[in-house]
């Protein structure tokens, strides 16, 4: 058994990790490709606007996934959903490595991108939700924290490997063939990582709570309804958990490469620099962290992170500026600490918010609903900056006021570690 959880966390980490790396990879790549060879335009900071907003179209369509794979998550099977959005992600980002550009064929360029990234998106709505189940609902009794925090670490591997691709490519190559063909060499990789995950994938079996429900016959017709009608609330609750945080992540994982640069005066190894800094952090943050919710609870520790990014929102604004070795350590103290802390622990807690027969619905509509909206930071935070420059009030002022919503919303969360929907029925294979 210890043999077979194994395999599926590493199931549940593979995926998690190439979809991320699919989608990150378009972030990092939004900044120094796509706002240039899709989006030209007189102005940069028009071009680079229009830019992130097909980055943010990427986040709109992650709702659309999540209730898709929701309900197929949720009546076929947590297994076959994962399947499905590893081919949507990985055959995306693989078609993007090899679209012409706008100088190329016109307006049809952007079109195309904007369409594949929309795919990206549907695909990474149903991946994250379907991958912490995977997890969670294998855990031992005790160790749902820790099981949970494994897909988590998707994220920042995923990134590093994004970001790091590009910058060995541009390490390697001129400006000009970088900007010309070495930039489709990582969206190209993606094909080969898809491949190795599907394998991995394949080899696992569908997770214990999934198998009762379909013995039991509580298998749901239409989980979204069944969602709204009887858990709406913790949809809700989801959603504003997720706003606080999710707006300071989008800028510590991508918006921080056009601030420090365009804005700061870094040039881009430096601000790729301090990214892989703080992403290095939480790769060692996030277990430790998910390990340790097992034992003082998750909602301790979630507000415990928001409360200290609200006491440095302005100080990080302030001295990132003040030279790159306040930027890495910035990076790494709000990234790759705090942010990493709470990430540890929020797919463990909202999945214990829903019972199993609509677990994967609940779980991936309330998150990605909250993506959806943070994923236009980028276009926001584009506009204040050409307004008031790198301002720390104006910028830590924004994130301020988010993270106080999601700290209230937290208090009337229950502590999942003691009151879960997964004890109703999963006692008996829990300590298998």
């Amino acid at each position: 058994m210890k043999k077979k959880k194994g395999r599926v966390l590493f199931a549940s980490l593979s995926g998690s990790v190439i979809e991320w790396y699919d989608f990150y990879l378009y972030g990092t790549a939004t900044g120094l490709v796509f706002s240039t060879l899709f989006f030209p335009n007189e102005n940069p900071a028009i071009g680079l606007l229009l830019a992130f907003a097909t980055f943010g179209v990427g986040y709109a369509a992650r709702p659309i996934g999540s209730i898709i794979f929701g309900h197929y998550g949720d009546r076929i099977g947590r297994k076959a959903a994962l399947m499905l959005t590893l081919v949507g992600m990985g055959g995306s980002s693989f078609l993007i490595g090899l679209l012409p550009t706008y100088e190329a064929v016109g307006l049809i360029a952007p079109i195309l991108l904007v369409l594949l990234r929309l795919i990206q998106g549907i695909a990474l709505g149903g991946e994250w939700g379907g991958a912490v189940l995977l997890a969670t609902e294998y855990a031992p009794k005790g160790l749902r924290g820790l099981y949970g925090s494994v897909p988590q670490l998707g994220v920042p591997l995923g990134l590093v490997a994004g970001s790091f691709s590009l910058t060995i490519i541009s390490f390697l190559t001129t400006e000009a063939q970088f900007m010309a063909w070495g930039w489709r060499i990582p969206f190209l990789f993606s094909a080969v990582l898809i491949v190795l995950a599907l394998w991995i994938r394949s080899g696992i079996d569908e997770t214990p709570a999934f198998q009762e429900q379909k013995e039991s016959g509580e298998i749901v017709n239409v989980p979204i309804v069944e969602t709204f009608r009887n858990n709406g609330r913790n949809v809700f609750h989801v959603i504003g958990l997720k706003l606080g945080d999710g707006f300071f992540n989008v800028f510590l994982m991508s918006f921080i490469l056009v601030y420090a640069t365009s804005y700061l005066g870094y040039g881009n190894e430096r601000a790729l620099t301090a990214l892989t800094i703080g992403c290095a952090t939480m790769i060692i943050t996030i277990p430790l962290i998910g390990y340790l919710s097992d034992f003082i609870g998750r909602k301790v520790i979630y507000m415990t992170g928001l409360a200290l990014m609200f006491i440095l929102a302005i100080p990080y604004f302030t001295l990132v500026g003040n030279g790159e070795t306040w930027l890495f350590v910035m990076q790494a103290v709000m990234l790759g600490v705090l942010w990493g802390a709470i990430f540890s622990t929020q797919g463990t807690l909202f999945s214990e918010l829903f019972p199993a027969n609509v677990r994967y619905t609940g779980l991936s509509v309330g998150y990605q609903l909250a993506a959806a909206i943070v994923g236009f930071g980028p276009m926001l935070w584009t506009t204040m900056a050409e307004s008031y420059g790198p301002s720390p009030l104006v910028f830590g002022g924004f994130m301020m006021v988010f993270l106080t919503l999601s700290f209230v919303l937290s208090i009337f969360v229950p502590d999942t570690r003691k009151i879960s929907t997964y004890e109703s029925k999963m006692d008996q294979t829990a300590g298998m």
